[in-house]
């Protein structure tokens, strides 16, 4: 068979995506650089991915070790990289057990089947509902495209998986409902993302927490982009004061590994037994070393306490842009997960930091998202602020 290695001018990649018009080649620390050499500020971390910047040498000295012995092997045997992150996970947090995926999507399918299974095989129920909230994101999945309070995701995926609920975010009124649905599990973000960077209100949180608690309903916490350290505390929840019975991270945990997990207190893990859930790639050993040493370093270098004085001094920082721009109706977020919403000029924003070599991102249609790596020095702060300040005045002076 002859094979051809001719290119064609037409992309062979399916459109998903909106592409910028920008190929990054090269990345370290908190820059990336295009296939022109141009370098930009990269405030997007790979979506609160690359938690440690770019390349970061304590992950890339792990994975150098790890390819010269081994780089997969089946979930049939064990694996010490895998076991070392569970360990890591489960001190570190108030789960008991770990299953690993490959993406944050999985890890929230995972959750789910896990809540049902905790339901009927558990509690000896015939419940398989789960409750979510509106403007929520849980990934791209089917089941977790079901689970995504957001009918523009949905659309042309019907019919959706059954067994989804949707109830306002941040409203405790609408938590009444709750009493008649009888879910298995709620499924909640303590900041959606893509929902537009909102933060949940703690009070909410705690009467959610009360209700799982008198219902035994599973408190499922979605951590995909809030875990690993990105709202100042390894888990956002930790600010919350409860404890969830399962915990969904991917994102941060690999520093740009595939990588997902999901944490759960005993009594939800009872739920699955040889045989009721799998992963292939899951938790390989290239992929847990990644995870052991982008998880041991946060937690060893003590990263956290500079994530919190850096977000006190980015939140002054954007405080002022605020106070000078008009089309600035109010930043929110927690630690270093921030929302600039901005109205419709959100995507425009955007394509301005591009030119100015800034890369930012959207939180839907109305807010700039921004990301910057947990290692962002005070000397980068200052230059994302000059370059921002370019792309503000441009929009305003509509160039």
């Amino acid at each position: 068979m002859t094979i051809n290695t001719s290119v064609s001018p037409i992309s062979p990649v399916m459109a998903t995506y909106s592409r910028f018009p920008i190929t990054l080649v090269k990345g370290k620390g908190s820059y990336v650089w295009d296939d022109q050499g141009k370098k930009y500020l990269d405030f997007t971390s790979g979506i609160a991915t690359c938690n440690l910047g770019h390349v970061p040498d304590v992950v890339k000295e792990k994975l150098e070790e790890q390819l010269q012995n081994l780089w997969h092997c089946s979930n049939l045997y064990h694996i010490p990289n895998q076991q070392e992150l569970a360990a890591l996970l489960t001190a570190n947090s108030c789960g008991d057990k770990v299953f690993f995926c490959n993406s944050g999507a999985e890890a929230n399918e995972a959750a789910i089947k896990m809540a049902r299974r905790y339901a009927q095989k558990v509690k000896g129920t015939d419940s398989f509902g789960v409750i979510t909230f509106q403007q929520s994101f849980h990934g791209r999945t089917l089941a977790t495209l079901s689970a995504t309070g957001q009918e523009k995701i949905q659309q042309g995926f019907a019919p959706l998986v059954k067994g989804f609920s949707y109830l306002p975010f941040n409203d405790i009124e609408a938590l009444d409902q709750l009493k008649t649905l009888q879910p298995a599990a709620i499924l909640l973000e303590l900041v959606q993302g893509e929902g537009g960077v909102i933060p949940a209100n703690p009070e909410w949180v705690k009467k959610i927490a009360e209700i799982c608690e008198e219902k035994d309903i599973l408190l499922m916490v979605d951590e995909i982009q809030t875990g690993i350290g990105r709202t100042g505390t390894l888990f956002a929840y930790e600010q919350y004061g409860i404890e969830p019975d399962v915990i969904s991270v991917a994102k941060g945990l690999g520093s740009g590994f595939p990588i997902g997990a999901i944490i759960a207190k005993e009594k939800a893990a009872k739920a699955f037994e040889p045989g009721t859930h799998g992963s292939t790639f899951g938790g390989n050993p290239l992929a847990t070393a990644a995870g052991v040493a982008t998880l041991s370093h946060i937690i060893e270098s003590n990263l956290l306490e500079h994530v919190n004085e850096i977000s006190v001094y980015f939140d002054e920082l954007l405080t002022k842009f605020k106070e000078k721009y008009t089309f600035i109706e109010e930043i929110r977020g927690k630690g270093l997960l921030k929302g600039i919403v901005v109205g419709d000029k959100a995507p425009l924003i955007v394509q301005k930091a591009i030119e100015n070599q800034l890369l930012i991102l959207t939180a839907g249609p109305t807010v700039v998202r921004l990301l910057p790596p947990l290692t962002a020095s005070k000397e980068e702060i200052n230059e994302f602020t000059y370059l921002l300040e370019k792309t503000f005045q441009s929009i305003e002076e509509g160039e």
